[in-house]
């Protein structure tokens, strides 16, 4: 059985205050004390407010993850994080190739698999970001940009990688739009991701979508069989949504 696993991306929001108190909130719900061990429960604040999220964190069963980090260890790289400190404060998974990053930061696929080759050579797992604009979709070519990011991704971080990593298929078009892929779009997608995958020996790593999910359609999407969790963005932000969300985990974490 593949292991399934919640992430919550809080973007660039929660001061450390804010962080430490709703990762508090989260570890205290009796949907995460009573989650079974097969769900792994990832939060990713922003940078300055990891310490504080990591501390409210010890000795639960959620850990902590970074939004993104560099793809050396240290450097002449003024404003950017090292995976190396990022391992050493506690955090356990790092986010790369975030559609946001890609746009905003114009992050390739080559960069992209350096920086997971970097973050699991530091003691990180990579949740490595893929995923097709509204106008690839429309066009019908969604597998062939999604395949050409996994194989030059993978050539960059190595099949190694790729087999260490959890992938995250997010749909562009439905990032933060309210929009999310319906579930018969989502599996056919990630069934494409995972025989991609297969070539590089890596089928059984986690597949999680990621595009508006909610504790409204989690359920649903959690029931198709390559789906193994999700990348959550503004659902994430409040307990009760995000706690709803990982409760629908783990009701199908046997199957």
């Amino acid at each position: 059985m593949r292991t399934r696993i919640i992430a919550g991306n809080w973007k660039m929001n929660t001061t450390p205050d804010e962080a430490s108190a709703l990762v508090a909130e989260i570890v205290s719900s009796s949907t995460v004390q009573q989650a079974p061990l097969s769900v792994r429960i990832v939060v990713c604040p922003p940078y300055l407010s990891l310490s504080s999220a990591i501390q409210s964190s010890v000795g639960s069963h959620v850990v902590i993850g970074a939004q993104n980090c560099h793809h050396e260890e240290k450097g002449a790289y003024t404003g950017e994080v090292s995976p190396v400190v990022l391992h050493g404060m506690g955090v356990k998974y790092v986010i790369v190739g975030h559609s946001e990053r890609r746009r905003d930061q114009f992050e390739n696929n080559e960069l992209v698999g350096r920086k997971a080759a970097r973050a699991l050579a530091c003691g990180l797992t990579p949740i490595i970001c893929v995923g097709e604009t509204l106008d690839e979709r429309e066009d019908d070519i969604t597998t062939d940009v999604i395949g050409t990011q996994i194989r030059l991704i993978t050539s960059a971080a190595g099949e190694d990688v790729i087999k260490g990593s959890v992938i995250a298929y997010e749909p562009v078009w439905a990032i933060g739009t309210g929009r999310a892929a319906t579930p018969i779009q989502a599996q056919d997608v990630h069934a494409f991701i995972r025989s991609e995958l297969h070539i590089f020996g890596a089928q059984d790593v986690p597949i999680l979508y990621g595009g508006s999910v909610t504790d409204e359609n989690a359920s649903t999407l959690f029931t198709c069989r390559d789906i193994d969790g999700a990348l959550v963005g503004g659902a994430s932000l409040k307990a009760s949504s995000f706690c709803a969300i990982i409760e629908a985990a783990s009701g199908v974490h046997g199957r």
